[in-house]
């Protein structure tokens, strides 16, 4: 084939693919109008319904690993002895 048959083919599958869109869309319109209007509906209609108090249950305690503590390494300082007690004086 051609290039220019080529190209009036995609041309008409493009036109047709566009075509179909705008219609899906249209439908989709329609359909989200009569949602609306139900919705609309049914709001005035209806007393706000009384939310039922929902108990939270705790959530379940799970039994902990005590960690080993662990104890710092304390070093002794070992002070030069100290030539003037000061109890002494």
């Amino acid at each position: 084939m051609s290039q220019k048959k080529i190209i009036k083919e995609l041309m008409k599958k493009l036109d047709k693919l566009e075509s179909d869109r705008e219609k899906l869309i249209d439908k989709l319109a329609k359909a989200l109008d009569k949602l609306e209007k139900k919705e609309a509906k049914k709001i005035p209609t209806k007393a706000p319904a009384k939310k039922s108090a929902v108990k939270k249950t705790p959530a379940k305690k799970v039994a902990r690993k005590k960690t080993a503590s662990k104890k710092a390494v304390t070093k002794k300082v070992t002070s030069a002895p100290n030539p003037t007690p000061a109890a002494s004086n």
